[in-house]
Order: structure tokens, then sequence, then C-alpha cells
């Protein structure tokens, strides 16, 4: 069975309290609920994380990305500047897909670019959680192929 690590990333832990206007109303354990959900339809595993800090989220990735088939990671604030974890994707070499449950385009000019990116197989922005959604059917019809 595919095993998908779900990270996220700073300031996610607040979701439904944080902003709920731009974010949403529901929590993180809401939004990881459904996606197991998904993943037990779609037959797959996944690994969930959160931290507020940027060296637990590279430990994390050093440790399960060897034993994963993919990662969906939201890397909040993070993604406009730390190198540090886009070298943790690049180094562990993990297929991964960036998420962003805002338009980030539509947002801040600070926020419009992701040093992350181009370390991933695919970005997406603006769709709110479905966007987890959306890269775990990806990993689905990937491990499908492989």
């Amino acid at each position: 069975m595919p095993r998908i690590l779900v990270v996220n990333g700073p300031n996610l832990n607040l979701l439904g309290k944080r902003e709920p206007q731009i974010y949403g109303a529901d929590d993180l354990d809401t939004l990881n609920k459904e996606l197991s959900g998904l993943a037990a339809r779609l037959k797959m595993e996944l690994t969930f994380f959160q931290s507020n800090s940027e060296g637990d989220l590279i430990d994390f990735i050093h440790k399960e990305a060897p034993g994963a088939h993919g990662m969906i990671l939201n890397p909040g604030a993070l993604a406009h500047y730390s190198y540090a974890l886009r070298d943790a994707i690049n180094a562990v070499s993990i297929e991964t897909v960036e998420v962003h449950m805002t338009n980030v385009h539509s947002r801040e000019e600070f926020r419009q670019k992701s040093v992350i990116a181009p370390a991933c197989a695919g970005y997406l922005s603006g769709f709110g959680s479905y966007g987890y959604a959306m890269a775990l059917s990806y990993f689905s019809d990937f491990a499908e192929k492989s």
C-alpha cells in the first residue's frame, strides 16, 4: 500500500481559528480525517506531521521519506525563504507536491514566490483543503502507473 507523508508547517495547527475568512473554518484534525477517508478509498496510507519548527520538519522528512512513496507539503510561510527545507526534499529524493490553501498570487507580494516549488513535482494553490485531496489523487494515479 503506497504511503504518503502529509506535512504541514508553521501555524497550520491554528486552522479553523486563524483568519477563518481566509483559511476556512475547519481545523487541521478535520482536514486530516477527511484526507484519511479519501486515502482509505484510494487504498493509500497517510502519515501526518505538523510542526512550527523548521528543524523538526526537516528531521521528519529525513527520517520518514525513505519509506514513503510521496509527500504532500504545506510549508506555510517557510515556502518563501526556507532553502533548508528545499534542500531536505532534494536530499531524500521524494516526489513532493506543494500545497497552499489560499491563492498566494492574490495575496501579499512576499507570498507569491516559493523557494520550495522548484524541488516539487507540482504546486497547488487556492483550492482550500481540496488542494490536499488533489495532491493525494495525483499520488494515487502515480502509484497505479508504477
